[in-house]
Parts: structure tokens; sequence; C-alpha cells
């Protein structure tokens, strides 16, 4: 049940965000243009709701659609917690499935920061021969590499294989070279999967231009999200040059995809210990790199900016350390351009105001909070109060847009609520509960609009079996979607 529809009638629905008895809501044209009692519009298809709840479709404020749907495809590393783990898991791999001959074995989900063991070329030399292996880091940010795939690479002459940062971006994106039609279906694989989950649009982030793929992919048939595709400073002239500014619809999508925010990167990650911190890492003080590391100076960042919102593109900075945190909103200040900070995971205690005085969303990713939990407690002593700080973000004003960074963590919005609700995961104590919103400002956050739907809105919705207002953390961890409604037509129906 997934073409178009020119009326549909939910009958007996009941409202996420209202009080009341159950309501009929006729959709015409993508919209929602009545809400009541008994509606009967002629020539609608009636499909009867039996009082499940309707809300807004969500949204995912931060991905990376191309590498979440390479990641489904690649090893997974997520259960290593050494890196002589990683290891084995590499050699059991290609013991059982061996990539084509002159292929890469590529794995994906590592992370080291709490790993008795580091990891180093000879560990996956020894079990991988003449193949080539590239693993990458659950954040993106770190990728580990045998000798043979660093020879490949232009870097056989580094002493461990692990390489950060700029070089494991540039590794990264040669390694997700796929042929289109590869890359395609599983991206269309992974929309599918994201639309059960009752997603309606992502705000795609990808380091490579991805505006053009998306309308190719909208005009060969895959059209489950909405999407709003960014661009980064390397392609921020060609951008320009085209006259594209943030909200414009690409032609021939119809009204699918549009022109996304301008992303800059500022510092480094957690897990990699190069988030740009006011304080040094604990053992790194004094040493270069200790409090991490700035990839873009103040006068740079300005310039940007400046350079970005006059030409009608909204800023996305991704600031990590609350040092990158200040840099980013002084920047902000000194232009005067609204915008985002992406992550905005340590905050100092000067700066929680200033987002809503400065008009500046936190985008932030509350599973990240659940993945690191442990590995902040030992990098970030004394600073976890105001780490990951949801609750002083919006208790200082702030307006803040939930998302996964998918693949560091999946695609998954209810995940991504009962993260921010709950602050725990796994039977462990809630981490710093006094950070916990209300499930109310998590799904609007989700979704970008207040919860109530009424007529005149969008008919971008999700229907559920229980009210996610309601639902507990492990409920919304598992929540049950029975439908995903896109602009008036069924992206994921379950519904008899």
């Amino acid at each position: 049940m997934t073409g178009d529809m020119a009326a549909v009638l939910l009958r007996s629905a009941r409202m996420v965000g209202t009080e009341g008895n159950p309501v009929d809501v006729l959709v015409e044209k993508g919209m929602i243009t009545a809400m009541g009692e008994a509606l009967d519009p002629d020539g609608a298809e009636v499909v009867d709701l039996g009082g499940r709840w309707v809300s807004p479709g969500l949204w995912d404020s931060h991905v990376h659609m191309d590498q979440w749907a390479l990641m489904r495809q690649r090893l997974d590393l997520s259960s290593a917690t050494s890196a002589a783990a990683a290891a084995s898991l590499v050699g059991e791999r290609l013991r059982s499935t061996p990539p084509p001959a002159g292929q890469p074995l590529i794995g994906y989900g590592f992370q080291d920061g709490l790993w008795p063991d580091a990891p180093a070329r000879a560990l996956l030399d020894a079990v991988s021969a003449d193949v080539p292996v590239v693993l990458v880091s659950k954040d993106l940010h770190a990728l580990w590499l045998n000798s043979s795939a660093l020879t490949e690479h232009g870097h056989g002459d580094h002493p461990t294989g692990l390489l950060r940062e700029q070089p494991a971006f540039e590794i990264n994106t040669r390694i997700s070279a796929v042929p289109e039609e590869h890359l395609d279906r599983w991206v269309s694989a992974a929309v599918d999967a994201a639309a059960a989950r009752g997603v309606v649009g992502v705000v795609d982030l990808e380091m490579t231009l991805s505006i053009d793929r998306w309308a190719r992919r909208v005009a060969g048939g895959i059209r489950g999200l909405r999407v709003r595709a960014g661009v980064y400073p390397h392609d921020l002239d060609a951008v320009i040059a085209r006259g594209l500014r943030t909200g414009d619809i690409i032609n021939g999508t119809d009204g699918l995809v549009a022109m996304g925010p301008f992303k800059i990167i500022t510092d480094g990650s957690l897990n990699t210990r190069t988030a740009f911190c006011h304080d040094p890492y604990p053992g790194l003080e004094g040493a270069e790199g200790g409090r991490g590391i700035s990839t873009v100076d103040s006068r740079q960042l300005v310039d940007y900016l400046y350079q970005a919102s006059s030409a009608g593109l909204v800023p996305a900075v991704h600031a990590i350390g609350d040092a990158a945190n200040s840099l980013a909103l002084d920047a902000f200040e000194e232009v005067g351009c609204g915008g985002s900070i992406e992550h905005a995971q340590l905050v100092h205690e000067h700066d929680f105001g200033r987002f809503a005085r400065l008009g500046i969303t936190a985008s932030v990713q509350p599973e990240h909070a659940m993945d690191d939990r442990d590995i902040a407690d030992r990098y970030w002593p004394g600073r976890t109060d105001r780490a990951f700080a949801f609750a002083s973000l919006v208790g200082a004003g702030a307006r803040i847009t939930l998302g996964s960074d998918a693949p560091v963590a999946q695609l998954d919005p209810w995940v991504s609520m009962a993260a921010a609700v709950s602050r725990a995961r796994d039977g462990r104590e809630a981490w710093h509960p006094e950070q916990r919103v209300l499930s109310s400002v998590a799904l609007a956050a989700s979704t970008g609009r207040h919860p109530a739907l009424r007529a005149g809105s969008v008919a971008d919705l999700v229907v559920t079996e229980m009210d996610p207002l309601g639902a507990s953390d492990a409920q919304l961890r598992s929540f049950e979607v029975s439908a995903t409604m896109l602009g008036g037509r069924w992206t994921h129906f379950t519904l008899g």
C-alpha cells in the first residue's frame, strides 16, 4: 500500500498531544484538510485506525545516509572490547567470507577509547595476509588499516596503522566510492527501514555533495523520505554558483529533496580524544594536542559563516568539545547569523545561555551519551555534569533537535528519544539524570513541530500502537510503528 492517494480518511485516530475522544482525519493532496467526528467525504479511501495514535512524522536532524547504507553491508565490530578481539573478528570473516580478489575487507564500529590494548597494524597483518583491511571507527574520525591497505592508500610507513581525522576522512571517501547501482540499492533499503520506524525526513550531511545523487534517486523511484542535503567547504563555491539556498526545493523531486545547511567541522571527537576542549585530557597535560584539535581557526570560521550565510546557506557547525563550542558561538555572534551547532557534547557553563540568545539550534544525538558515558567519565572527569547536557540547553531557552549521526548510532528516532528521556540503557542507572528532558520535548525535537496536528498540517504522519508521550524507555526502544505517511501516501503500512 504505497501509491499516491487522492484522498484518505483516517477513521478513529487518537491525536498525540491532545485530550479527548478519537477523531477522523481527512487527508487530501498531501495535507490534512479536516478533523472531527464522523467525517464522511465522498470518494475517500477509509483506513480505520481503531484508536491508534497519530503524530507528526519523525525527522533525523543529522545523518550520513550513504555511510549508514554502507555500514549495513560491512563487518560489524561493535562487540569488540579490545584490539585483539577486533582482529579476531577480521580473521573469522576472512576465513568464512573473504572479499572478492583485489577488494578490501571493510569493517565498521570499533571504539578503542577504553580498550586495554592499542590498535596496531601488526595485529591485523597476523590475520589478514595479503588482503587489504580497513576498519572504520564508530565515530568515523579514525581508521585502522593493515600493511596492505596502508601501502595502497599511501601511508605505508605509518607506525601503527591508526589514522585519525583528515587522513581517515580521505581514505573513507575512497572506500565509499562504490558503483552507483550498488549504493542506490543499499540506500533504498535503508530508506525503507527508516520509513518503517516512522521517519519522514533526514538532514543528510554526507561529506561528498549528495544533492544531485538524491535527485537521481528520487527520479529512480526512491521516494520514501524528504531529504535536506548539506554541503561542506570544498563544494561551497559550486553550490553558491548554482544559486542554491538552504530550503530550496530541487526541481524534479516532487518536493522531496531540498538544499540543506552548510556544514563545517571545527574539531574531532571524544573517542579519538580530538574534541577541542578548554582543559586537557587526563595524561596529556602539556602534550601537543593534549586539549584535542581545532580544525579551523576563528578567522577562517568567521569567513566561512559570512560567505555561506550571505549566500542564503544556513551554517551547521560541528563542535564537540567545550572550546569548540565556545569558538563556534563566538563566530555566530560576530557574523550575526543563525544556524546550528552539531553535537554540542561538552558545553562550558557560560555558553548554555548563548545558544538561546544568539538563536543557535543545538542539534544533538542523545544515544551518543549512552554509547560514550564511560569514555566521557574517563576523559572528561569533573566535567560530565555539562556533557550531553540536554536539560541545561532546554532550560536555558535553546532550541534542540534530535538526530542519530547514523551510522554512529542507529537511524531510529525512538531510540534517540528514549536516551534523551531516560539517560539510561542496558539496565544501568541513569547517567546524570538531571539532564533528562520531558517526552514532549523529545518528540517535538524529533518532529520539528508541536505534536498536536491540526487542519492545514502537512500529511507527514506516523501511526503507533500507543501514545509515545506515555511510553517507557524500554517501550520507546522497541516502539511499534503501524504506518508512516509522507505527503499523503503511505511509505510504511502494516494495518490489516
